[in-house]
């Protein structure tokens, strides 16, 4: 009987935990984690230097009843947990960082400069992720200016007007002007700090933040949830009966298991190795080439993402009712449009980042090739196809995922802060941080001969933000 109940898997799952506290250092590094988490929650409640709270809180909640702004502000203050709709001091979050991360990495097999450094091992990363830091903090004064901007006058970047009185107090030049300092400073912290996890801590430090954030709307998210199913109706009227609640549940499910299918599967490509023995005989091995179903994880989604607040914003300066109510956030043509960006997104990603016939050249070097190819061109020609077809799967599944939200928020009329947790970046980054983590962790404890997570099987990471 405790022989079963050993092997059980909620019984190996809390030893596992309890031994993520008997190592020292790993303890040591979980409670730096956890404070530095503390520390970025804390810094998204603070408001800003001159904010009326309750005008803004007014003002938010008007934006959020309106079916045109309400989802748009929701994805983007999700990702900030909330800071943004209080104009607290991380209201940029860490966003700032990824937009220049994105850019560099974009950048580097543009500009011969920045290739060349990328080649130079870790003095050429270093280098690079210092020019990352200086393009943050210009993203943060220009993403700075534009949110204080709002504050004081929101019609500026063409959003609702604000109630009658603002929704700040004092000088509207002083206030732009101080909390854009504030704001930039945050986010600098906020990207220092991240950096001390992933130094001395578990995880991703910019990872963990970010998903720190989206989790702390999760639950406003239920609790949004069960007074719609108690009441049986949406914010907007719509009926809602406890039997959808627990549709929505079991969808959960679902969609949590293929996002996590997602984020882990992968085209194995045989490998063989030709290794010289003892007596100059030659023996060969086998191993595998894992290509990723989902190369350029959540990249696709936030570029698209980012193109697709242009069309709100300029239909709204020009005055263009039509257009704007046609790419309306959550309808068919946005949602078209923004799947077909995904899908190209996912292709060009794929391009800059996945390098066949250098791959190619590293096989032949090493004395490897794969079974019935011929090293050289003819890898890299094969290589090609094969991460173009499974590179169609993949976006595929991610656009599907990425508008399943936006079906739930336009079609059946659920918040878009709930529905953003049945799919969508929100849930893909959750999905491969905690995948991560989880790896790191495990790897911890199995160096130290500690029992982990996992009976068998492995947890793999993933490729980047």
């Amino acid at each position: 009987m405790a022989a079963g109940l050993h092997e059980t898997g909620k019984y190996r799952m809390f030893k596992a935990f309890l031994n993520l506290w008997k190592v020292k250092e790993l303890r040591t590094r979980l409670l730096f984690t956890m404070l530095i988490i503390v520390l970025v929650r804390v810094a998204s409640n603070i408001p800003c230097p001159g904010v009326d709270p309750a005008a803004l809180e007014a003002y938010i909640s008007k934006m959020a009843a309106g079916s045109d702004a309400g989802g748009l502000m929701a994805m983007i203050d999700i990702f900030s947990g909330g800071a943004l709709a209080h104009f607290a001091l991380g209201a940029l979050g860490i966003m700032p960082y990824i937009t220049a991360s994105i850019i560099l990495q974009l950048l580097v097999p543009v500009i011969p400069q920045l290739e060349k450094l990328s080649r130079q091992g870790d003095t050429g990363r270093q280098q690079i992720s210092q020019y990352t830091r200086y393009l943050t903090i210009v993203v943060c004064l220009i993403q700075g200016i534009m949110v204080s901007m709002a504050m004081t006058d929101p019609t500026r970047l063409s959003l609702p007007a604000a109630p009658q009185g603002g929704l700040f107090v004092g000088n509207a030049s002083w206030f732009v002007l101080v909390n854009t300092v504030v704001l930039t400073c945050t986010t600098m912290v906020f990207m220092w700090m991240g950096e001390q996890v992933t130094e001395r801590g578990i995880g991703n430090g910019v990872s963990i933040i970010i998903t720190i954030n989206i989790i702390s709307r999760l639950p406003h998210a239920v609790i949004e949830l069960v007074q719609m199913a108690m009441q049986g109706e949406t914010p907007d009227g719509t009926s809602f009966r406890p039997v959808q609640l627990l549709l929505l549940l079991a969808v959960f499910a679902v969609v949590t298991a293929a996002t996590i299918l997602l984020s882990q599967g992968y085209r194995r490509v045989p490998i063989q190795m030709i290794r010289k023995t003892v007596g100059n005989q030659i023996a060969n091995s086998s191993t595998y080439m894992p290509l990723k179903v989902n190369f350029a994880n959540v990249m696709p989604i936030i570029f698209a993402g980012a193109i697709m607040m242009i069309p709100d914003f300029l239909f709204r300066y020009l005055g263009w009712q039509q257009m704007q109510v046609l790419f309306q956030h959550g309808g068919t043509c946005y949602m078209i449009t923004e799947g077909l960006l995904i899908l190209v997104f996912s292709y060009f990603w794929v391009a800059n980042q996945f390098n066949p016939i250098q791959i190619a050249d590293n096989l032949k070097a090493q004395g490897a090739y794969i079974p019935g190819i011929t090293p050289g061109q003819a890898t890299a020609d094969f290589l090609d196809s094969t991460m173009t077809r499974v590179t169609f799967g993949g976006a595929v599944f991610l656009m599907a995922l990425a508008l399943f939200p936006m079906f739930l928020y336009s079609n059946f009329r659920i918040p878009f802060m709930v529905a953003q947790f049945f799919g969508g970046t929100s849930l893909l980054i959750m999905v491969g941080v905690v995948l991560d983590t989880m790896r790191q962790l495990e790897s911890h404890l199995t160096m130290r001969h500690y029992d982990g997570f996992l009976k068998s099987g492995r947890l793999r990471g993933r490729s980047g933000m």
